[in-house]
């Protein structure tokens, strides 16, 4: 077994009520146990959707994963689906019904005929208990292929793949080792960064994959082996890792799912320094990535959100003449706001931005997606300007992620 295909039921899903974060966590799960996912579909709660596409996983894959459609309401109809496709007929299982009136009776509720429904299951599939739900889960055996249909509530999906699948499809992967390594960029663009690595790509062994994966300006490379000899793909890996490094150095920045943030953060724990923020254009986007960070409170102090001039004077102390010569979206300005910042915050660096997120208050001199960034230390202060797009929301995170990169390049160079 090393391919499978995933198929999410709801029309919550379909008219974009509900985010399916379903697919993603299985995808996931399968990848790093040697099953290829080939295929994610997301289907309307109608009998012959579901049949259709069953039919066409079934040609393609040996397993088939299924969430959603089996709540307790005459709209969940995937049970009477599937016991119609496998030729069989719906049962009451004691084992179930038990299971659900033991949780409906902890909860201090009334057992209803709805909630009795939840232990009706097609008599010949294998049910799958679920601790963390009313709704069991189903496995079915069709010519040597696996089907599994289970709830679409995520902490229920989870607890079913954890305790059930996640074990059977690992002793059934036969040995194969999908092993995916994640490199961290920032500070160039797709098509260039993809010139740079193209000698790297044409070299790359066949075991061993390559793929961009950009947002919002960082670049996630992901490094995929796959083979039957664990340790021959983990060395294979290895060695395209330290290739990267060596090709690309200035924008590497981390590895995993390791943030911006994360890394500022761990700079300035190391070094024992703190960091303060000025925003403008930004409105304390910058504040709010530092300050998910777990433990950022030992080197952030705070920000000043200057949105307006009169606090870019009034609180931070921005001589007004700067801002009526040059204007608010100016480098002479924004190193005003750093040094105030980091002078009334009294920390070792500070972080300003002021730019024109739009989608107006642009001019011909200065367009939206004007953006200028500082940060400021002991050592003075630097500054670079950025030409973003015309929209307000990638304007404002790319300017928040740009002036971390600045402040991580700072530090590093001191």
């Amino acid at each position: 077994m090393n391919s499978a295909e995933i198929i999410t039921i709801g029309d919550e899903l379909l008219i974009g009520q509900t985010v399916d974060t379903n697919s993603a966590w299985m995808g996931m799960q399968l990848s790093m146990r040697g099953i290829q996912v080939n295929r994610i579909v997301s289907i309307s709660d109608r009998r012959e959707e579901i049949i259709a596409a069953l039919d066409e996983s079934l040609r393609r894959v040996p397993l088939v994963l299924m969430t959603g459609g089996l709540g307790p309401t005459s709209d969940d109809i995937t049970k009477e689906t599937l016991a119609e496709y496998f030729g069989t007929k719906l049962v009451m299982n004691q084992e179930v019904l038990e299971e659900v009136t033991a949780r409906i009776t902890r909860r201090n509720l009334e057992m209803n005929e709805n909630n009795k429904r939840q232990a009706m299951v097609p008599e010949s599939c294998r049910v799958l208990a679920n601790h963390a739900g009313t709704a069991p889960a189903m496995l079915f055996e069709k010519e040597g292929r696996i089907i599994v249909s289970m709830p679409g509530v995520p902490s229920e999906m989870k607890h079913i793949m954890n305790e059930h699948l996640l074990p059977m499809i690992s002793s059934m992967t036969g040995g194969h080792t999908i092993i995916h390594r994640n490199i961290m960029t920032f500070g160039t663009f797709e098509a260039k960064l993809a010139e740079r690595l193209e000698g790297f790509e044409k070299e790359l062994p066949d075991m061993v994959k390559l793929a961009y994966l950009p947002s919002h300006g960082i670049i996630k490379l992901r490094l995929t082996g796959s083979g039957d000899d664990p340790e021959l793909v983990r060395r294979t890996e290895e060695e395209q890792v330290r290739k990267l490094y060596s090709i690309i150095p200035d924008v590497i920045y981390g590895e995993g799912e390791v943030t911006l943030e994360e890394i500022v953060g761990k700079l300035l724990l190391d070094n024992n320094q703190t960091v303060s923020t000025a925003e403008s254009c930004t409105g304390g986007k910058i504040a709010s990535m530092i300050t998910s960070v777990p433990g950022s409170s030992a080197w952030y102090r705070g920000s000043v959100v200057a949105y307006d001039n009169s606090i870019k004077a009034g609180v931070l102390g921005v001589d007004p003449g700067i801002i009526n010569r040059y204007g608010a979206v100016s480098e002479e300005t924004v190193r005003a706001m750093a040094e105030r910042m980091r002078s009334i915050a009294e920390t070792d660096y500070a972080v300003a931005v002021t730019g024109i997120a739009g989608p107006t208050g642009g001019t011909p001199e200065k367009p939206v997606g004007t953006v200028w960034i500082a940060v400021a230390s002991a050592a003075g202060v630097v500054a670079e300007k950025h030409l973003f797009v015309d929209d307000r929301q990638i304007n404002i995170s790319r300017s928040a992620t740009h002036a971390l990169n600045l402040l991580r390049k700072h530090i590093i160079s001191r």
